[in-house]
Order: structure tokens, then sequence, then C-alpha cells
């Protein structure tokens, strides 16, 4: 702005304009090009300002729009959102501002088309495919997301109030005014491990037993409802069901009765889970841990009862054995030939096991002499 005598001289580039001010209030707007205006007590001030998808300050739209409403309705688009409503605003059909509830903006429109889409959240909170694609970069603070899985449960909650089960894929809700939650809940089964604790038996011994239980969830709406920790619950409701088990039985019993044991805890729990809408597939002692001293003595009585069995099986075995060579000898007594045949057998092992053997039968009788003679089966005869 140059000041020469009696006028002012100022230059608008494009995109731009220029408020002409006189003694603090507005006169004109100066559109694009060189302006020499009359000036002689220097009374004049003008301020410029790109146009060119720019906003103008709110505070200053306002006292135009008090003193020249014509001006203001020429030059700028007000956007103003009211209690549940959204706004995106598109300058030259691109969006570039997201607007919460009770926000006010302005906009020049003199080089800009400026379009304004408002969405009224009170009916729906969902977010359209179309509306996240246009706030994508402003969307932090003013919507959630979601994303369930196959094997997911989404549970919509707004205001604490549980609206609809979601299902699988990606979902977002506008949270402006007012608390939307999803809540995920894995539908597969979860295995729980139930860590060892010390108890009493009924004989006063003490020991520790571990668990693996196996649950799913079959309801999500009632377990969300009834349950507000489904694992912590479980966890405390196996404790108290072994507790239970355990004190009821001898140490004998625990080490014993697994199967049945297994089969009451099972029968504890589904009993008292069947309204929560989780399923207890499995449930089983894992290990039973026993103190240092029971312990060894419980060694020494399985090492026992092992020797005793093995000494029975030894036993039972020489006395078969025994009882085989009493049948053989029996039939070798009633079959002279069979007893022939066995010599013959023993004769050829001891043939291999040698390189030479000589044999003479004496007073040249040959070989079956030789062979009649080395057993006789009973004494000659007396003439």
């Amino acid at each position: 702005m140059t000041w020469h005598f009696l006028t002012t001289t100022l230059t608008v580039k494009d995109g731009e304009r220029a408020l002409l001010t006189r003694d603090g209030r507005l006169e004109q707007v100066l559109a694009p090009g060189r302006h020499r205006l009359f000036d002689p007590l220097h009374q004049l001030k003008a301020e410029l300002f790109s146009v060119v998808r720019t906003e103008f300050p709110a505070d200053r739209y306002a006292v135009i729009k008090a003193a020249r409403p014509d001006l203001a309705d020429e030059l700028f688009e007000a956007v103003e959102t009211r209690a549940n409503e959204i706004a995106i605003v598109s300058l030259d059909g691109r969006p570039v501002q997201l607007m919460t509830p009770w926000q006010t903006r302005v906009y020049w429109k003199v080089a800009t088309s400026v379009d304004v889409e408002r969405i009224d959240v009170t009916s729906d909170p969902r977010v359209t495919a179309r509306h996240l694609a246009m706030i994508q970069p402003n969307r932090a603070g003013v919507i959630t997301e979601a994303v369930v899985e196959n094997h997911e449960a989404g549970l919509l909650t707004v205001e604490g109030k549980l609206v609809e089960r979601l299902a699988p894929g990606r979902h977002a809700f506008w949270i402006a005014g007012r608390k939307i939650e999803v809540k995920r809940l894995d539908l597969r089964p979860q295995a729980i491990e139930i860590t060892a604790q010390e108890m009493l038996t009924k004989d006063r011994i003490a020991l520790r037993v571990t668990l693996t239980a196996f649950r799913r969830i079959v309801d999500p709406e009632r377990v969300v409802a009834t349950v507000p920790d489904v694992d912590a619950w479980l966890y405390r409701l196996v404790q108290f069901a072994i507790r239970e088990a355990v004190a009821g039985r001898t140490l004998d019993e625990v080490l014993s009765a697994k199967t049945a044991l297994d089969e009451e805890l099972r029968d504890y729990v589904r009993a008292r889970v069947a309204d929560s809408g989780v399923e207890v597939t499995e449930l089983g002692v894992k290990d039973v841990i026993l103190p240092g001293e029971i312990r060894e003595l419980v060694n020494k009585v399985v090492e026992a009862e092992r020797v005793a069995k093995a000494n029975l099986i030894r036993r039972q075995e020489e006395t078969a054995a025994t009882r085989s060579l009493l049948n053989t000898v029996k039939l070798m007594e009633e079959n002279p030939l069979l007893l022939r045949l066995k010599e013959l057998e023993w004769l050829e092992r001891l043939v291999e096991k040698v390189g030479r053997i000589d044999l003479h039968a004496g007073d040249g009788q040959g070989l079956d002499a030789l062979l009649t003679k080395l057993v006789r089966l009973k004494a000659p005869e007396s003439a």
C-alpha cells in the first residue's frame, strides 16, 4: 500500500481480497487489480486475505455480518453444527474439514466452491464407507473403528446399552457426543491353566493339584450380561471345585481315582456355568504334587510293589519251566524212540562245535553198536 498526496494506491493480486476500513469501519471489499483511493487524511487501512480454499476468522465474520449482511452473504459460507450433528466440508469437491457438534467455521466462496454435508448421528451411529473414505485424514477423536475377525463376536454398546451383535468385518461409528464401545469375544476354545495351591486331603495330607480346563463362548450376549471376566471367574470356580473334591478323599483315592475325580469336577463346573453362555468342554487334573517326605514314602511303596510283582512273575516262570521239564521227562520215559531222536539232536550240535571226532565201537561191531551202547534205557536181562 503506497501513499501519495491526497491518494493511496493498493494492488490486490489474483486469489486475494482486500478489506478496506476507514477509522476501523468496513467500507468495501477490493477485488484483484490496482486501486487508487482518495485518502487525504490517511484514514484508510487495507487488510489482504487469501481467498482460495481458505477459512476466514469466525469472529470477524460475525462483525461483518452484523454491519454488512449483504457482503457477508456474497463473500463467505458459514457452517455451523448443532448438537448430535457432524458436518463434512468440501472445497472444490475435495473433503478438507470434519466438524463436530457445536462448531462454527467460515470459508471464502468467491474463488472456491464450498459444499457442506451434514450428518445426524442420533438415528444411526454407523459411519458409511463413503463417509469413512472422505474423513480418513481427520477421523481421530471423531469415530471409533473395530475389525471383527471370523472367529470373533463383536458386541456394540451405545451409552452402556447392548445394541446389536456385529458380523465379521470392519465397522466404524460416530463417537461425537456419546460413548460407543465394541467388545470383541473370541469364540474359539481357550485353555486355562489352574496353578497349584496347597490343600488338605481327608487324611490330613497336604498336596497341590494343577488342572487344565478348556472353555469356549457359545452365547456372547449372555456372557457380557453375566460375567465380567470369563477366565478369572472360571479360574476361581475350578479352584473351589478341586478343593471340595480333594477334601472329601484320602490321598490314595486322589492318586488312584483320577478318572472319577475328573468327572466330578466337570459335573460341578458345568452345572454352575450352564446359564452363563460359557461351555466347559474339558476339565481334568494335570498333576498332583506331594510334599517331599510323602513323595519319598509313596515312591518306596511303589518300588516295593514292583519288586513283589517281579518276584511273583519270576516264580511263576520257574514253576512253568519245571513243569515243562517234568512233562518232557515223562514223554521220554514212555517213548524210547523220542529219547533216541533227542540223542541224535545233541550229537549233531556237538559235531558242529568240533573239527574232528574219532569213534571206536570195539570188537568190530560198527556204528550201529556204538549208537546202541551210548545210552542204555534199561539193564540187559540176565540169561
